[in-house]
């Protein structure tokens, strides 16, 4: 496996039975030049990767503290969750990392306005957020938000998914969190976000949300549907405002059975 080009003193590209790949390592281009011949115990990650230039621009402009920190973020995550995250990640997370960095560096700090829909939706992404801001202070000194955990928790989220798509996570979560918001002021109650009731909600309008692109339906059959809309009136109106306002806003129409599902949780937070 030779070297093609090398980026920084972590990261190479080479050739590897006549495909370019990129090669990230500890020191793996230490006192290395084009054409030498790489040991394979030094590789700690080999992918090849579609945005090619564009990742070796990214490393060109940043410090390469910056670049081996997000390896050693998108490392922990991969060994926490237990699964290899997408290859984009490389390039979406290390460029927002650098640039968060740079902004905390100045004193500007960015609040995360989806930040208590994001620690609800996606918990183990949040945990792994906070260890890496934690991370980040231990080795730089530099104290990040605790708004950034949930940006970081963001891209690693959207890193799971097969198409991860950036955009489309943020609009999930922000129609979740108008949901929430419209739920609190029909009924004219405040929820706290350890909640477990409204904990349990988040999770089941997400899932709701996802099933609805997905042209899925819930199993509910009629007798129980009839009977949750009979006991639980006040709960299945507030369900039928959030349909009215979803269907308005984002052209998303929910079917009868989801309603049903949507009232018990509501029913809960009335009761809790």
């Amino acid at each position: 496996m030779k070297i093609r080009k090398i980026l920084n003193n972590n990261a190479v590209v080479v050739s590897d039975n006549n495909e370019e790949k990129i090669a990230i390592g500890a020191g793996i281009a230490f006192q290395k030049k084009r054409n030498d011949i790489i040991n394979p115990a030094k590789i700690e990650k080999l992918f090849i990767l579609k945005e090619n230039e564009k990742f070796q621009q990214l490393l060109l402009q940043i410090p390469e503290e910056h670049f081996a920190l997000a390896e050693e973020i998108i490392t922990y995550a991969e060994e926490s969750l237990g699964s290899k995250l997408n290859d984009h990640i490389h390039i979406a997370l290390t460029d927002h990392l650098s640039f968060a960095m740079e902004r905390v560096s100045e004193g500007i700090h960015l609040k995360n306005k989806l930040f208590h829909e994001i620690k609800a939706l996606y918990k183990k992404e949040f945990a792994i957020g906070m260890w890496a801001i934690r991370h980040i202070e231990k080795k730089t000194n530099i104290t990040m938000p605790i708004d950034e955990a949930a940006y970081l928790a963001l891209h690693i989220h959207t890193a799971k998914l097969q198409d991860g798509d950036m955009k489309q996570t943020l609009r999930l979560t922000a129609i979740i969190g108008e949901m929430i918001q419209a739920i609190k002021d029909f009924l004219n109650i405040s929820i706290e976000e350890d909640d477990l009731s409204y904990q349990r909600l988040m999770t089941h309008l997400r899932f709701t949300l996802e099933r609805s692109s997905h042209e899925q339906l819930p199993m509910m059959d009629h007798e129980m549907l009839t009977m949750i809309k009979n006991k639980f009136a006040s709960s299945y109106t507030c369900a039928q405002h959030i349909a009215k306002l979803l269907a308005r806003q984002y052209d998303i129409h929910l079917p009868d059975q989801e309603l049903g599902y949507i009232t018990i949780h509501i029913e809960r937070l009335r009761n809790r």
